[in-house]
């Protein structure tokens, strides 16, 4: 039997409502609805156990939002719960489906509706094209791509339903241009800015907000294993603090820190025969 939550959700996906009347943004503004605050909101924050998650939900949690702190690891989401009792545990594996959307259930079920999602799960295994390894070029993807498709799945059905709330992906500058040892991983960050690009143009019309993070070097335990100069490193609680800012102003693309991401974007526009030296000339590879 298809329990309450889901049924709800289901059938309003499958009604397909034209999209209400919603001001647009113009050539000047935010692009994106401004939060007035997030004191009470109802944040669902999926891959919150450490690094910029964690620094997400602490920082939320300090901002008086309700939120629902996920990620496989229970024990690791207690810790940084830690008890504060607007923070709700419920753990799930973003590349397992159904229990993806189990814990959006659960949620509906003692919330009523979500105001915000924020999909920071992922991971990075470096990779070149001597020492290409195609399960691990899969197992990467289904986490970093399919896992937060799974993700978007759960969420959009209660957000249309709402005609409210919003929904902000975190992909990577490493999705800007090809880099040095991250030949799946740039990929499956690539893939994510397109991805969030065509849902804005989506869900934006309908009254959703549509966040793109994309940051540069944030020292987490994933970033802890590189081997190389990490230029503008910025602390996780930094990069909270501007993600929450940011998608609270109504911006789109959040992407931080400004003295590195401006650079890349640069390259981003230039002729490829710029672009590529440029690229071997900076990182050496």
């Amino acid at each position: 039997m298809t329990s309450a939550p889901t049924a709800v959700v289901t059938a309003r996906r499958n009604e397909g409502p034209a999209a209400p009347a919603v001001p647009q943004p113009g050539l000047l503004g935010p692009l994106n609805p401004p939060l007035a605050t997030y004191a009470g909101r109802r944040v669902w924050l999926i891959g919150a156990s450490y690094g910029i998650g964690a620094a997400l939900a602490r920082e939320l949690l300090g901002r008086g939002a309700q939120v629902a702190l996920s990620a496989r690891k229970r024990e690791l989401l207690e810790q940084v719960a830690a008890g504060h009792a607007a923070a709700r545990v419920q753990p799930l594996d973003i590349t397992d489906h159904a229990s993806v959307l189990a814990a959006r259930d659960a949620l509906l079920q003692a919330w009523g509706g979500i105001d915000l999602v924020l999909v920071v799960a992922g991971t990075h295994t470096e990779m070149r094209a001597q020492d290409f390894d195609i399960a691990r070029a899969r197992q990467l993807l289904e986490v970093n791509l399919h896992g937060v498709l799974n993700c978007v799945d759960a969420a959009l059905p209660p957000l249309l339903a709402q005609g409210t709330g919003g929904i902000a992906i975190v992909a990577s500058v490493a999705g800007y241009i090809g880099l040095p040892k991250a030949l799946i991983y740039g990929a499956s960050k690539a893939a994510l800015i397109n991805f969030t690009e065509s849902l804005y143009g989506d869900l934006r019309p309908r009254g959703i907000g549509v966040y793109l993070v994309n940051p540069g070097f944030v020292d987490t335990p994933l970033t802890q294993k590189n081997d190389f100069e990490m230029p503008a490193l910025m602390k996780a609680e930094d990069a909270a603090r501007v993600t929450l800012d940011e998608i609270a102003a109504g911006r789109f693309e959040i992407h931080y820190p400004k003295r590195f991401t401006r650079a890349l974007k640069l390259l981003r526009v230039l002729p490829y025969r710029w672009q590529l030296w440029a690229v071997r000339r900076f990182t050496g590879q």
